[in-house]
């Protein structure tokens, strides 16, 4: 009788498993159905890379009716490193803090040469001068380093006869 009640016990759970292993089968169907409806509609949305390529290629077709409309459009200029600086800021609560910075004026097609070489003790020492009011936390902020350059090139724009500083680029800018 033993093996009997084996046998039966093993019957009994075979439609239990049966049943599990139906549903199984059909919860992965209904979640590989889902999954591919899911990727089909996202294939059919357009990316932003492709976004981007349509708008520059309309762009470009568009170019030069753009400038016609008076868009802000770069303007061409001169080149001129200055030499260096390290200078001292200002006292704050801290210990004494300098700055060394690296710059390049972007000046105005009718600048000369001859006129920026004239004017290099004074565009140092007017430079030198902004630098040392300073204070080392005027300068960490972004908007502090973007109001420097603006003070730097009208304070050099004040002087400059040919030409004007359309622009200040930092090659370098560290504070210790």
């Amino acid at each position: 009788m033993a093996d009997g009640d084996a046998s039966n016990t093993d019957s009994s759970k075979n439609p239990l498993l049966t049943i599990v292993l139906i549903l199984n089968i059909v919860l992965m169907g209904v979640i590989a159905y889902m999954q591919f409806e899911t990727h089909k509609k996202l294939s059919s949305q357009s990316s932003i890379a492709d976004v981007v390529k349509a708008e520059m290629a309309k762009a470009e077709e568009e170019g030069d009716t753009k400038s016609e409309t008076g868009e802000a459009k770069e303007q061409s200029g001169k080149l001129f490193p200055l030499d260096g600086f390290t200078a001292n800021l200002a006292q704050g609560d801290g210990p004494r803090r300098f700055i060394r910075l690296n710059a390049v004026l972007k000046l105005n097609t009718e600048a000369n040469e001859e006129e920026y070489k004239a004017r290099k003790p004074q565009i140092r020492d007017v430079v030198i001068s902004i630098l040392n009011a300073k204070r080392p936390q005027d300068l960490l902020k972004s908007e502090g380093k973007e109001y420097l350059k603006e003070e730097i090139k009208s304070a050099i724009n004040t002087f400059l006869v040919n030409g004007k500083v359309i622009d200040v680029y930092y090659v370098g800018f560290q504070i210790n």
